[in-house]
This record gives structure tokens, C-alpha cells and sequence, in this order.
């Protein structure tokens, strides 16, 4: 079965280099799906998760927004702004990261802090969708 190389980085690391099955991406026009032998893209991606499938596993990375570039059908390279692999993510740690971002642009010491307290605000409530989520699904229905 063909696959994928997906590597994800952001300006502090490299991430994750991982052979897959697909991917899936928030872009800023809608979410895509990346399989082997895509035509290639350049897209700008929106926050929201990174998805991938390996060996019957779905994971994924929460992001704030970035690039994505597909190559060759062969290989994606995900640019992120921030990343964190969304089993990392708590609901509690997500809502401390919120109240502590509110409270710094309460303050405005200055507009550059400002606007990264923005910007960690947005990957919080992120983040804290996705925790959610994820908690939802691991809940057993009632029968």
C-alpha cells in the first residue's frame, strides 16, 4: 500500500517525521485530506487539528495556523505556528492557559504582549475544543 511522509515542525523543533497512511489539515479555505499520489499544494492552514492514520491509528496535532506544503504525492510538510500533539492537552490545562492569556490583555502593558496573549488565547480555546472533544468520545454511551 503507498504511503505518505509527513513531517511537522514549528520555528522551536522538529516534531514528528512519520510514514502514513493519510492526512487531513485545517486550511484556511476548508479542511483537506492528503492522500499518497495527491497533485502537489502549497496552502495556508487555519487552527484546528492535524490528522493522521497509521497502521489503523488515527492521531492528531493541534495547531494555530501555518503551512502546509504537499510534494511529489509523496511527502507533506506541515509548517506550524505551535504545535502539540492533542493527547498532551487537558481541559484544566487549557483553561488556566485562557484565564492567564485574559488577564494579560487586560493589562496591555504593551501592544506586542498584547497580541501574543491574543495569540495564545486563540490556541487555548483551541486546544480546549479539542480536549472536549476528545473526552466526548471516550465516554461510553448508554445503552
Amino acid at each position: 500500500m503507498d504511503q505518505l511522509i509527513l513531517d511537522i515542525v514549528t520555528q522551536e523543533k522538529h516534531l514528528l517525521t512519520e510514514t502514513v497512511d493519510f492526512v487531513s489539515a485545517p486550511t484556511v479555505l476548508g479542511e483537506v485530506t492528503i492522500l499518497p499520489h495527491h497533485l502537489s499544494l502549497f496552502t495556508k492552514l487555519d487552527a484546528g487539528e492535524i490528522k493522521y492514520h497509521k497502521a489503523g491509528k488515527l492521531t492528531s496535532f493541534v495547531i494555530s495556523g501555518g503551512f502546509m506544503d504537499v510534494s511529489g504525492g509523496k511527502k507533506v510538510v506541515v509548517l506550524a505556528d505551535s504545535a502539540i500533539r492533542s493527547d498532551l492537552v487537558t481541559e484544566a490545562q487549557a483553561q488556566e492557559a485562557i484565564v492567564r492569556a485574559k488577564q494579560t490583555m487586560k493589562e496591555k502593558r504593551s501592544q506586542q504582549e498584547f497580541l501574543q496573549a491574543e495569540a495564545q488565547l486563540r490556541r487555548s480555546l483551541m486546544e480546549l475544543r479539542v480536549a472536549r472533544r476528545r473526552k466526548e468520545r471516550q465516554v461510553p454511551m448508554a445503552q
